[in-house]
């Protein structure tokens, strides 16, 4: 036998079983949930392979109502939500499930009219179309708010989230906060009844509604309307002033909030006359006690790398990191997971 028939003979074997170790060797942790930061997370994600090339994230945005069942059934390693779980779901949970805010962002009302005006809106108007008693663009309501833009004598459709979401989550929390016929005929969830409008799945399925529907008004996370170029309202805020969901009103938003140990904190209809009044965190949820050592470990050094490097590309995407006294106390949190 030749001397070079030999060597293949044994050397691709050998080089196959090299190659079968390492891609045995790269693991996947498993994520699913909310749309609302999945262009932060997808970035991050992509980011985090080259500082760790044997672990590879495989994030599913499925909203946050799927977010949380999912890792109250344990079938992720982690879950992501724009709402902090309600007691009663922490509850349901097998172990001590932790609440880890990673950024925060903006709902913002966009809209689908002709010229792309820029409409001022406050808290009656948005709780009067979504109540469904405010049903045309040339409302009293809404011409007293926005003199010299003509608008037209069209019937509002309003769009809505069909899917369990952290983004309804925070709409909702403010719509209770500004409306008490809000808060007791609907409500604050993930999911509710709502009393008018059409439904679209994920921040890109509301986006894809509104695009293609004259007349249309829905609430979207900030960046979902940027990419999309579409217009959004400026809002009244708690102090009466008129303000555009910016990183600097969102971080205005932020430094009002009252952020208790576990990290479950609600941030709309702040105070302040710089911001932003629809504006929320959003959390990794993840469990304290680690069932995989491995995956537990590398989990754990993903949020590390988060807190501290990952934040800084907040801002490029329209979210707002977290402060950074916010950020040391989520470090410790983070030391506390046990793998």
């Amino acid at each position: 036998m030749k001397l070079s028939t030999l060597l293949a003979k044994f050397t691709l074997p050998f080089l196959g079983l090299i190659c079968a170790s390492a891609v045995s060797a790269q693991m996947t942790i498993n994520g699913a949930g909310a749309t609302f930061p999945y262009p932060i997370y997808s970035k991050w994600f992509d980011e985090y392979a080259k500082v760790d090339p044997s672990v590879r994230f495989n994030y599913q945005s499925i909203g946050s109502g799927g977010g949380q069942k999912q890792i109250l059934a344990q079938t992720v390693d982690f879950g992501a939500s724009d709402g902090p779980m309600s007691d009663d779901n922490l509850a349901k949970a097998p172990g001590k499930l932790l609440h880890i805010p990673t950024v925060a962002g903006a709902d913002v009302v966009a809209y689908n009219l002709p010229g792309n005006p820029v409409l001022k809106l406050d808290p009656d108007a948005i709780a009067g179309v979504f109540l469904g008693q405010i049903k045309k663009w040339n409302d009293p309501k809404i011409a007293a708010l926005n003199p010299g833009i003509k608008l037209p004598d069209q019937d509002i459709v309003v769009v809505h989230r069909s899917d369990g979401s952290g983004t309804t989550y925070i709409w909702t929390d403010y719509l209770s906060k500004i409306s008490s016929e809000w808060k007791q005929k609907v409500g604050t969830n993930t999911s509710v009844n709502w009393p008018t409008g059409l439904g679209g799945k994920g921040n890109e399925g509301v986006a894809g509604q509104i695009k293609q529907t004259p007349g249309a008004l829905g609430y979207v996370e900030l960046i979902y309307a940027v990419q999309n170029k579409m217009p959004y309202a400026d809002m009244k805020n708690a102090s009466g002033e008129f303000m555009k969901a910016s990183l600097e009103s969102i971080t205005a938003a932020m430094a009002t909030a009252q952020i208790p140990d576990d990290f479950r904190f609600s941030m709309t209809n702040a105070p302040g006359k710089d911001a932003y009044p629809i504006a929320g965190a959003t959390w990794l949820l993840v469990y304290e006690q680690q069932k995989d050592p491995m995956k537990g470990k590398k989990l754990v050094e993903f949020l590390k790398w988060a807190m501290k490097d990952g934040e800084k590309m907040a801002r490029d995407l329209q979210y707002a990191p977290l402060p950074e006294k916010v950020q040391e106390r989520v470090l410790k949190r983070v030391d506390e997971i046990k793998y």
